[in-house]
C-alpha cells in the first residue's frame, strides 16, 4: 500500500520505518497512527528486523495536537483504544525485533512509541520527555506500563509528574535505551546493529521477546522457558549454531 505519513523501506532483512511529517516533529496524527499499524502487521516474512526512526531533527512530538481529534473525554479514550493500541499492539507482536532509532526528541506518545520497541539505540542529542502533565494529561500509549518497568517506580513518576527531559545519556543509565552514539556516528551504529540482528536467529529471536515479557511469576516463568526452548532446539537455526560452533567459525542462520 501507499504511504502518505511514513516511509517503509526493505533491504537485506531490514525494514526500515520512517516517521515522514518532519514539519510537525512526525507528530501522530489518525492517518500515520493506522499506517504504522497496518506497515508493522504486513511486513513480509523475509524481513528480519524492524528498525523505526524519523524524519528530519525529532523522532516524534507525540500527539498532534493541531490535528483537531481525540483531545477531550470520550473521545480522547477512544483514539487511545481504538488508534494508539493497536499501532503499539503491532509493534510488540510483531515475529522480529524490533529497535528504534531515536534520531531526536521523542515527547509524550512519541516517547512511548520508542520505548515499545525492544532495542532503543540513540543519538547524543537525543531525548525522551514524559510530557504529559504539561497538558494536564496522564502518560499514555503504554507509558505508564514501560516506564516503571524500565526506569522504576521513582524514576517514572519523577519523569512523569515534572515531565522534563531525559536526555540520551540519562536515559541510558536510568535503564531505558540500549546504546547512545555521538550524532556522526549515530546512523552507523544502528545500521551495524540492525544488520547484525537480521543475521540471527529468528525462531530464537521470537521467544527471547516473549520470555522477557514474561508473567513475573518464577516457576511459570521457567515452564514458559522450557517451551521456548524446546521450540528453538526443533530449527535449523539451532543445529546450524551448534554444527558452527563445532567447526569454529560463525553461523549462518536462515531462521527456523
Amino acid at each position: 500500500m501507499s504511504h502518505e505519513t511514513i516511509d517503509l523501506e526493505i533491504d537485506k532483512g531490514v525494514a526500515r520505518l520512517t516517521l515522514g511529517r518532519p514539519s510537525v516533529m512526525n507528530a501522530l496524527n489518525a492517518r500515520m497512527r493506522a499506517e504504522i499499524a497496518e506497515a508493522v502487521t504486513g511486513l513480509p516474512e523475509d524481513a528480519r528486523v524492524l528498525v523505526l526512526t524519523g524524519q528530519g531533527r525529532a523522532f516524534c512530538s507525540g500527539q498532534d495536537l493541531g490535528d483537531g481529534t481525540g483531545l477531550a473525554g470520550p473521545e480522547l479514550t477512544r483514539v487511545l483504544e481504538a488508534e494508539y493500541l493497536p499501532m503499539i499492539r503491532a509493534l510488540r507482536d510483531t515475529p522480529r525485533p524490533v529497535i528504534t532509532a531515536l534520531n531526536g526528541a521523542a515527547v509524550g506518545a512519541g516517547a512511548s512509541l520508542a520505548l515499545a520497541a525492544d532495542v532503543v539505540i540513540a543519538a547524543e542529542s537525543a531525548y525522551l520527555s514524559c510530557a504529559f502533565a504539561r497538558i494536564g494529561l496522564v502518560p499514555d500509549a503504554g507509558a505508564s506500563w514501560l516506564l516503571p518497568r524500565l526506569a522504576g517506580q521513582a524514576r517514572a513518576l519523577g519523569a512523569a509528574l515534572f515531565a522534563e527531559k531525559i536526555p540520551a545519556r540519562q536515559a541510558l543509565d536510568w535503564g531505558l535505551i540500549w546504546e547512545v552514539a555521538p550524532d556522526a556516528d549515530f546512523e552507523a551504529l544502528w545500521q551495524a546493529r540492525a544488520a547484525q540482528l537480521a543475521a540471527g536467529p529468528t525462531e530464537a529471536y521470537r521467544q527471547i521477546r516473549q520470555l522477557m515479557r514474561g508473567s513475573g511469576d518464577l516457576e511459570a516463568q521457567m515452564v514458559a522457558e522450557a517451551r521456548a526452548q524446546g521450540i528453538c532446539g526443533d530449527t535449523r537455526d539451532f543445529r546450524e549454531g551448534v554444527q558452527a560452533f563445532l567447526e569454529k567459525r560463525p553461523a549462518c542462520f536462515e531462521g527456523r
